[in-house]
C-alpha cells in the first residue's frame, strides 16, 4: 500500500536527516540530489525541520545567484547535548557532546577501591554536572554508560558481578535520580569498544568480527552480520570465565580466576612480565597503567634489537612471545567457534602490543586452526568504551528527536514515547 502524505513526509525527513548525519552541511539542491525528491519536496522538508529546530541555515555557498540553492543547512548541533560515560574499577571517564556528536567537554577522575559506595557514587555524578556545566549543557538529553559486567537483557540493568563495586550497580539509578530529564542507559564496555571500532576504529570494514579487551580484565564483543550477539543472559563474550591450560584451577561461576582471566589480565600480564626479567615499576594509574607499560616497552626494545642487529635471545621478545601464547588459546577458542574471520585486540594492553604482538597472536592462530582468521590492533584503545557510549547516546537521542512524533514536539521528543530509563541501546548504525 502507498505511505500516507504523512508517513511520506516522515520517511522525508529522516531521510534528510541521516544526509545531513552523515555528510555534513548540504544546499537545498545537494539534498534533491542525494534523496533524489522533487525541488518542492526538499523545499518542503527544510522549511518543515526548520521550523521544528532540528535544522538552520550555517553559510552560504559561494554562487552567485539567489535562492535556496545557494543556502548551506546544517543540524542544529545544541538542539539536546549528550554525555558519556566510561566507569571502570579505578575511576571514571566523562565526556559531553552535542547532538552531531562533537565533543564539547571531558575529564575524568580516579576513585579509590575504598572510597565506599556513597562517596564514590558522588564523585561520579559530580563529574557528569560539572563536565556538562564546563560544556554549556542546560540539561542532559541522553546519558550512554559503558561498564565492566553482565547487562541484563530484559531489564538493561548492571546485573550484580563478583569483584565489581556496588557503585557500578547504583549509578544508573542515582544518575536518573539528579537528572530526571535524561534518558540514562548502561552497556557492558566492551560490547561499547566493539561498536567504536566499527563505527570508527580499525573495524569499519568488516561486518563480522570479535573484540578481544585486554584490559584491566578481559572481554570479548562478538558482532556478527553487522549485529552485536548479547546472548540470553547477556552473558556472550565473558571470555574471562573460559577454561583454559595453563591455569592451577578451573573458574566458578561467582570467580574467573582459574580462567583466560588469569592469563590474559593485566596482573597476569605484569606478573608474566617479570618472569621473563623485564623490569616491572609500580604505577600510581594502577595495575592497566603497570601492564600497558611493560608491554608497549618490551615492544620498544624489540624494536631496538632489530634495529641494532643485536644477537642472541631478548627478554623482549620471550616476553612477547609468551603473551601471544596465551592470547592464542583464547583467540582459537573463539575461532573454533564463531569463525570471525577477524579478531581485534583491544583496551589499553591490545593498543599497547600493537602490530608486533597482533602479528604473533595471528602466526599462532594460523598454526592452530585452519580458518582464516585476521588479527588486528585497535586503533582507539582504551578509548573505544568512551566513544562507544556517546555513539550510542547521539544515536538514542538522534532516535527519537528524528521520529515522526519527536520533530517539532516543544519537550523535545520527551514523554510516554521515549524508552524507559536504564534500557541498553542497540548496536545498529543507521547514522553512522
Amino acid at each position: 500500500m502507498p505511505a500516507s502524505p504523512s508517513t511520506a513526509r516522515a520517511i522525508n525527513d529522516r531521510l534528510a536527516l541521516r544526509l545531513l548525519q552523515q555528510e555534513g552541511p548540504l544546499t537545498a539542491g545537494q539534498l534533491k540530489q542525494l534523496t533524489g525528491l522533487s525541488r518542492p519536496t526538499v523545499a518542503d522538508l527544510v522549511e518543515r525541520l526548520g521550523a521544528a529546530g532540528l535544522i538552520a541555515v550555517v553559510g552560504e555557498t559561494g554562487e552567485q545567484r539567489r535562492g535556496p540553492n545557494a543556502k548551506v543547512y546544517g543540524i542544529v548541533a545544541d538542539r539536546a547535548h549528550l554525555a558519556a560515560v566510561d566507569v571502570r574499577t579505578e575511576g571514571v571517564a566523562v565526556a559531553v557532546a552535542d547532538l552531531v556528536g562533537r565533543v564539547l567537554a571531558e575529564a575524568s577522575v580516579p576513585i579509590a577501591g575504598d572510597a565506599g559506595t556513597g562517596p564514590a557514587l558522588e564523585q561520579a555524578v559530580t563529574l557528569v554536572e560539572r563536565v556538562a556545566k564546563e560544556a554549556g549543557a542546560e540539561r542532559l538529553h541522553t546519558v550512554g554508560i559503558g561498564a565492566p559486567g553482565l547487562v541484563d537483557p530484559s531489564s538493561g540493568e548492571l546485573r550484580d558481578s563478583t569483584g565489581l563495586p556496588e557503585w557500578h550497580r547504583r549509578l544508573v539509578a542515582t544518575l536518573q535520580e539528579r537528572l530526571p530529564d535524561a534518558r540514562v542507559s548502561v552497556e557492558n564496555e566492551t560490547n561499547l569498544a566493539a561498536l567504536a571500532e566499527q563505527r570508527d576504529g580499525v573495524a569499519q570494514d568488516r561486518d563480522t568480527f570479535v573484540l578481544l579487551w585486554l584490559g584491566h580484565g578481559t572481554g570479548a564483543a562478538v558482532v556478527l552480520d553487522g549485529a552485536l550477539r548479547r546472548g540470553a543472559s547477556g552473558g556472550t563474550g565473558e571470555i574471562g570465565f573460559l577454561p583454559v591450560p595453563g591455569t592451577t584451577a578451573l573458574p566458578t561461576s561467582t570467580d574467573c580466576e582459574g580462567g583466560f582471566h588469569s592469563l590474559a589480565a593485566s596482573a597476569a600480564v605484569v606478573q608474566l612480565a617479570a618472569e621473563h626479567g623485564i623490569p616491572v615499576e609500580a604505577s600510581e594509574a594502577g595495575v592497566v597503567r603497570a601492564a600497558v607499560d611493560v608491554v608497549r616497552g618490551a615492544v620498544a626494545r624489540l624494536g631496538r634489537q632489530e634495529a641494532e642487529r643485536l644477537d642472541g635471545p631478548a627478554p623482549a621478545v620471550a616476553f612477547l612471545d609468551a603473551l601471544a601464547d596465551r592470547l592464542a588459546v583464547g583467540v582459537a577458542s573463539v575461532v573454533a567457534i564463531l569463525d570471525p574471520g577477524c579478531v581485534v585486540l583491544g583496551g589499553e594492553v591490545g593498543q599497547a602490543g600493537g602490530a608486533e604482538l597482533a602479528a604473533r597472536v595471528q602466526d599462532r592462530i594460523a598454526r592452530m586452526t585452519p580458518l582464516p582468521t585476521e588479527v588486528r590492533t585497535t586503533t582507539l584503545g582504551g578509548g573505544a568504551v568512551l566513544r562507544g557510549a556517546l555513539l550510542t547516546a547521539r544515536d538514542r537521542a538522534q532516535e527519537e528527536l528524528f521520529e515522526p512524533g519527536g520533530v517539532g514536539r516543544p519537550d523535545g521528543g520527551q514523554g510516554p514515547s521515549s524508552p524507559p530509563p536504564g534500557r541498553s541501546v542497540g548496536l545498529s548504525r543507521p547514522w553512522r
